[in-house]
Formats: structure tokens, sequence, C-alpha cells
């Protein structure tokens, strides 16, 4: 369980693609601090369990259904990416639940500069229109974020200064993808709504 506040901004620094699967090697020297083999750390949004560690960075496999869900499959040697480690039961719960389970990918639409902040359009799957409300939770690219405006093929949140500062949301333009994770409790009433 994570809580969509991004620790860091890690960077791929290499990656391996299989028939199946990939490996990535993530530089990130905060979130491997405290790490061990079988570690959970976000990337991008997407919980990631960690292989192998090596000075700052640390290895995990992705296998096919995360890169085919995810837009961790676009990753190259480079490429910044959201880290954060899981939540502790006596950490502050800063964000929202952020399961690291990503439902859909979307893709950055517009970007809206203002004096300060940024307003920011992204595509929505039509599968997850219905868990997407004004002011509700959701999750891009890791972050935990609200929700402006909730349109039926689109959302838009806005970027503070240190959103923009420190994460990827700072630098992906139109056209980019992003990975997105609804908020779980809308997910499960309408499961349990549904049964009735």
């Amino acid at each position: 369980m994570f809580t969509g506040i991004v620790e860091e901004l890690g960077e791929i620094i290499e990656k391996s693609d299989g028939p199946e699967s990939a490996v990535l090697r993530i530089r990130g020297p905060l979130v491997v601090s405290d790490a061990a083999h079988g570690s959970s750390i976000a990337v991008n949004g997407v919980c990631l369990t960690v292989v192998d560690l090596k000075d700052d960075t640390f290895t995990a496999d992705v296998m096919r259904e995360t890169l085919e869900r995810s837009s961790l499959g676009a990753l190259e040697p480079g490429s910044r990416v959201n880290l954060e480690r899981p939540v502790r039961l006596q950490d502050r719960l800063g964000g929202h639940l952020v399961q690291g389970h990503v439902d859909g990918v979307g893709v950055i639409v517009e970007r809206v500069p203002s004096e300060k902040w940024e307003i920011v359009r992204i595509s929505l799957p039509e599968a997850l229109a219905r868990y997407v409300v004004e002011k509700g939770s959701i999750t891009v690219d890791g972050v935990s974020l609200t929700v402006v405006e909730a349109a039926a093929d689109s959302f838009t949140i806005s970027l503070i200064p240190t959103t923009l500062e420190l994460t990827t949301l700072g630098r992906k333009g139109p056209g980019e993808p992003v990975n997105l994770e609804v908020d779980v409790v809308a997910k499960y009433v309408e499961r349990m709504i549904g049964a009735r």
C-alpha cells in the first residue's frame, strides 16, 4: 500500500527486454536506502518487487501483463520515474490509499500554464470514467492528485510548483502516456452495491 506522495525522482539505468517480461534497473538512492530483496517500490505508480540491490540502484522484473497494462513498456534508459516506498502503519497518510495496481493508461491531452501552477487534461479510458469524480482522488504516474473537472473521456488536475518540480508530471507533454489508478474505495462500493 502506498500514499501517492512521491519520495524521489529516479532514473531507468538499464532495460532488458525478454519475450514475456523485462528487467528494469532503476537508480533511486533514497528508496533503496532501507530496501531489501523482496521489498516493494512503486515505479510510476506500479508496485514492483526488488530483485537485486547494487549501490544506489535496484532491479525489478516486469511481467508481460504489467508491460501491456501500464506505461512501463515505453520506458528506456534515461527515462525519469516517480518512486515511492510502501507506507508503514505508523506513517501519516498524506495522499490517499494507493495500491500500485494500474487500472489503465491515459494520455496527456493539454497543459495550460498559470502563474505558479498548471492545469493538465488527461484522456480517460471509458471503463474508468465512472470512478472519476470532481474533487475525488486519482493517482497519475504514482502521484496522488485531486480531480478538478471530470468529463466523460478526460479529466483535469492542477499541478502545484512542488509537483511540477519533483515528479515526472512536470516534464511530460501532450501525447505522452501516464498510468492511472482510480480510488479503490469507489471500486469496492460499486461491487457491494452491484451485489444487492
